[in-house]
């Protein structure tokens, strides 16, 4: 079973940067897609971006283009969310998530697999 952990959440003021980090591991992970999700207090669990671990294809929520980054380290088996220009609005706690076959769904149903959270708050 796929194990994810995150790291690299804390408290940033609007317009600096976090990235976050998701350490995968007990898989064979060349044929999953990445995902990050975020959940707001009283709101929906929501998708913000998610890669194919062969980085080749790779999708965002159109709040976060131009600002969030989804990459990985094929050696590490870790997955990053660079995240710039922050904003009040991205306060949540950040989920890393994991699923097989080649389709970046940005249903969290989708996901077979979850990291327990790490929380990002921007103070404005």
């Amino acid at each position: 079973q796929v194990h994810l952990v995150e790291s690299g959440g804390g408290l940033v003021q609007a317009g600096g940067s976090l990235r976050l980090s998701c350490a995968a591991s007990r898989g064979t992970f060349s044929s999953y897609v990445m995902g990050w999700f975020r959940q707001a207090p009283g709101k929906e669990r929501e998708f913000v971006a998610a890669m194919r671990w062969s980085g080749d294809i790779t999708r965002y929520t159109e709040s976060v283009k131009g600002r969030f980054t989804i990459s990985r380290d094929n050696a590490k088996n870790t997955v990053y969310l660079q995240m710039n220009s922050l904003k009040a609005e991205d306060t949540a706690v950040y989920y890393c998530a994991a699923k097989s076959g080649p389709s970046l769904y940005s249903a969290s149903r989708q996901y077979d697999y979850w990291g327990q959270g790490t929380q990002v708050t921007v103070s404005s």
